[in-house]
């Protein structure tokens, strides 16, 4: 700017220096012109002068007339060169308006930067108002929050995260007074509505999926501590975490399929001094409204009269009693999941020391009439609210984010999916929109910005809000190699890291058991991630185990060397005792056999009561079905794997006749424990993907699947060592004569390694389209065969084929339409899939195909009422 103040001066001095000597000359012309006129004259008055004096007047003529030219020419030079620096001048006084005008733009940007520095440092000031004083829980010295730059340089762990993710399964914390606060691993699935969580979920693998749930009346303040601590979890555990936004009554899939048993909202926060705390405490007083037939919440309502209506259940929890209250116009899955909510209070908060009672609409005992008041006219049931509409599902637009640390701009990619992998550029961000069925994913490439990919979650929620997004639109943040099913289902050629060699092969079923490969092009399934339920695990089962077994109405000690042996015709008293710190923890497992008899069903709860008295009332009751072994149970045997006989007892001088040929079905769950249950003789129950011992008079033989583990493996040792007999380990595929003739000859088996051993496990959809759109939702968590409702039309995506199972109970809309529903699904893939094989089965006629994707699949199962088989466990 002063240089060009300085140019401009100097150019105008010499300007007027130039003027100044054009106007002399002028002047000194005039005067020279005047002379010469005057000579003029006096030469032709002196006609007759000599000739000496002619010649002396014709030099000097001569001479003015020779000045004269000369100064005509110096006045045109001085004239063009005025002109000159004339047009130089404007030209100058142009640049110096333009370089004003962005000095002034620079200037107004200055003033608003600071203003937004300013809004920043108040920002961080109240944070470090909130953080400071719980900064000496951190493995860092206490730092000036008003250095942003420092802030995001520093790495922040709270204590909380020195055991985060060293074992499979859920770790829960609240925040609680801008800390982290760990909830109790019983309680796990208990949110309060006024609170902020991070939910840790850690794979066997390992991989990660880190949670920010939001309470709908959490705090501002709470939600953004949230924000930063599951920030400051993701960078601990290398940036490989999958980042996931839940609101209250929007949770994804994937996060409600951690809690099987539903999950409970609790009214209030820690800023109104509510506690999760496992206490005996028999004053409680609530009511829970029961919603959802496949993601079950409970919602704690007033408890009024008011809450009620007659097409859901409510649980009326009085402490002692808990009473499931069941309108007259809901159905039976609807009953057996309110009960699963029931009994997982009793079981977890109350540590067993509660009674159920079952109660009608209009049949209400004196104790509910007498906490409710005289019951008033009750309004009929809403419809759920859960269910998805698959045909959006279609619809998703990939943007790339061009800044996403600063004001974040994004650049139109592709209108529609199908999409294409190769559209992802390592070096940049992409936001993938699925906002028309309420997610968000945002994919941080490899070699990205650092701080774009630390602000992705904040960049996903700026984009929610101006697009207009409702609020509780869900958010998926993933890093490159860490794609979630649920994203990858929008591209049509996705291939994962390990597939160097293209697309892998799936395997169809030839006839008498013979298998023969068929490639296909598995990277274009419709995909979506698979949620594992698992049970916390207070420890890793190192701890002391006594094993009772309920006889005569009276528990009897087993044999230590048979423990981890279960038989179906029993009931078993397991006693669990560890340390935690410097204090004994206990828990009691009461198993109970699907044949055992209703007297030692209630034996077994009499017993449990009767052991947890005797300790003062201080274990954890867990009552346990045959083949719904938590996790934490199956890891109590030292390595062993867990064995279930199908019947019998293990009772001395009872034991009843084994058969002479016996199937044990051997499957590591993903907390790395084995289990093995004895199933059918038969060879449709093989499975391509696990372990099979069979003992027959013919020999002992181990079957080891084309996708069955080393950890299988070991197992097997172990059973065989409990049959006796020297084992022939055979390979699928190589099978002997004697093999098949021990199983009564080959059959149709499940021979598709997909089953739990990639990234693109089975699926399954409780189906209807009752309102005339299709309606499908998803069954979160690990499926089993008590998730198909006999009410529905159920849709198990196998991805190289689509079955449809039609229940006994459903609907002749349903019945019908099936069909349809399977079309419309497969017709709404975002991958474009097209052409995948349709199967349609009815309940009791299930074949191996479709029941080798249930881990002993129980063909009585439906023999007998399932709300039966719950109530025995009230």
């Amino acid at each position: 700017m002063s240089k060009c103040k300085k140019e401009l001066s100097e150019r105008d001095r010499e300007r007027l220096l130039i003027r100044r000597a054009s106007g002399a000359n002028a002047s000194q012309l005039a005067h020279m012109e005047k002379m010469l006129q005057e000579t003029k004259g006096l030469m032709e008055k002196k006609t007759e002068t000599d000739s000496e004096s002619k010649v002396c007047g014709d030099t000097m003529v001569s001479d003015l007339e020779q000045k004269v030219q000369r100064s005509k020419r110096d006045r045109r030079n001085s004239l063009h060169r005025t002109q000159l620096l004339e047009s130089q001048m404007k030209t100058v006084r142009g640049e110096l308006v333009g370089t004003l005008d962005h000095l002034q733009e620079l200037r107004n940007i200055l003033r608003r930067s600071q203003q937004k520095t300013e809004e920043r440092e108040a920002a961080m000031q109240k944070l470090a108002a909130g953080l400071r004083s719980l900064m000496c829980t951190y493995d860092v010295e206490l730092f000036n929050l008003t250095d942003l730059g420092k802030f995001r340089r520093i790495m922040v762990f709270h204590k909380e995260f020195q055991n985060a993710g060293k074992e499979p399964g859920v770790q829960v914390w609240r925040i609680e007074k801008m800390d982290l606060k760990p909830v109790p691993k019983q309680l796990n699935g208990n949110f309060f509505t006024g609170d902020a969580y991070v939910v840790l979920y850690t794979t066997s693998a390992p991989s990660y999926n880190v949670h920010m749930w939001l309470g709908n009346e959490c705090s501002q303040d709470e939600s953004g501590a949230a924000a930063i601590f599951a920030m400051q979890l993701d960078d601990h555990l290398g940036g490989a975490p999958v980042q996931y936004r839940e609101v209250q009554n929007n949770e994804s899939v994937t996060f409600l399929g951690y809690f099987k048993s539903g999950i409970k909202y609790k009214q209030g926060g820690v800023a109104s001094g509510f506690q999760h705390v496992v206490t005996n405490d028999m004053n409680v007083k609530r009511l829970l409204h029961v919603k959802g037939r496949r993601a079950i919440r409970a919602t704690e309502v007033d408890l009024s009269w008011t809450s009620f209506n007659r097409g859901d259940c409510f649980i009326i929890d009085l402490g002692k009693d808990i009473y499931q209250w069941c309108g007259r116009d809901c159905n039976r899955f609807e009953r057996l999941k309110a009960s699963e909510v029931a009994i997982g209070i009793r079981d977890n908060e109350r540590n067993g020391r509660a009674s159920i009672h079952m109660v009608e609409d209009d049949a209400e005992p004196d104790a509910v009439t007498a906490t409710l008041g005289p019951k008033p006219n009750i309004p009929e049931g809403s419809p759920d609210e859960e269910k998805t509409d698959r045909s959006n599902q279609k619809k998703g637009t990939l943007y790339m984010v061009s800044d996403a640390a600063g004001s974040m701009k994004t650049s139109l990619v592709a209108q529609s999916s199908p999409f294409k992998q190769e559209m992802l550029t390592p070096t940049e961000c992409y936001i993938l929109d699925n906002g028309v069925d309420g997610k968000i994913f945002l994919w941080k490439g490899p070699t990205a910005n650092t701080e774009e990919r630390k602000a992705a979650m904040k960049v996903a929620e700026q984009f929610i809000k101006d697009k207009n997004y409702p609020k509780n639109t869900q958010i998926q943040v993933m890093p490159a190699g860490g794609e979630t099913t649920l994203f990858k289902q929008f591209f049509s050629n996705w291939i994962d890291k390990d597939q160097t060699t293209g697309p892998s092969q799936a395997y169809t079923i030839g006839r008498i058991a013979k298998v023969s490969k068929v490639p296909f092009d598995a990277s274009s399934l419709h995909s979506n991630k698979t949620m594992a339920a698992q049970h916390g695990m207070v420890d890793d089962g190192s701890g002391k185990v006594q094993i009772w077994r309920v006889e005569g109405g009276d528990k009897v000690s087993v044999d230590p060397s048979s423990y981890g042996q279960f038989y179906g015709g029993d009931c078993y008293l397991i006693l669990y005792t560890y340390r935690q710190g410097s204090k004994e923890q206990h828990i009691i497992y009461t198993w109970q056999g699907l044949k055992c008899t209703q007297d030692e069903l209630a034996a077994s709860a009499f017993l449990t009561v009767k052991l947890d008295d005797s300790m003062g009332g201080s274990p954890v009751q867990v009552r346990v079905t045959q083949g719904q072994e938590p996790a934490h149970l199956m890891s109590l045997f030292k390595g062993k794997p867990m064995i279930i006989h199908m019947g019998g007892t293990s009772r001395k001088g009872g034991q009843s006749q084994t058969g002479s040929t016996r199937l044990f079905h051997i499957r590591q769950s993903s907390t790395r424990a084995t289990r093995a249950v004895e199933v059918e003789p038969t060879a449709s129950q093989l499975n391509t993907n696990d372990v099979f011992v069979l003992k027959s008079p013919g020999g002992l033989f181990v079957w080891k699947g084309v996708a069955a583990s080393n950890e299988e493996m070991a197992a097997a040792k172990h059973v065989c060592s409990f049959l006796g007999g020297s084992a022939t380990e055979i390979s699928e595929g190589n099978e002997p004569a004697g093999f098949w003739s021990a199983l009564g000859g080959k059959k149709d088996y499940q021979t598709s390694k997909s089953l739990q051993k990639t990234v693109k496990p089975p699926r399954l959809f409780g189906c209807s389209n009752k309102t005339g759109r299709l309606i499908a939702e998803e069954v979160p968590g690990d499926f089993t065969q008590s998730d198909l409702a006999t009410d529905d039309v159920m849709l198990l995506d196998t991805w190289d084929q689509v079955f449809v199972w039609i229940g006994n109970d459903a609907n002749e809309v349903e019945r019908t339409g099936a069909d349809k529903i399977a079309k419309e699904y497969v017709d709404s893939d975002p991958s474009g899939r097209r052409g995948t094989p349709v199967i349609t089965i009815k309940q009791g006629s299930e074949p191996a195909t479709f029941t080798g994707w249930f881990q002993a699949w129980d063909s009585k199962m439906w023999d007998t009422d399932p709300l039966q088989r719950i109530r025995a466990r009230f």
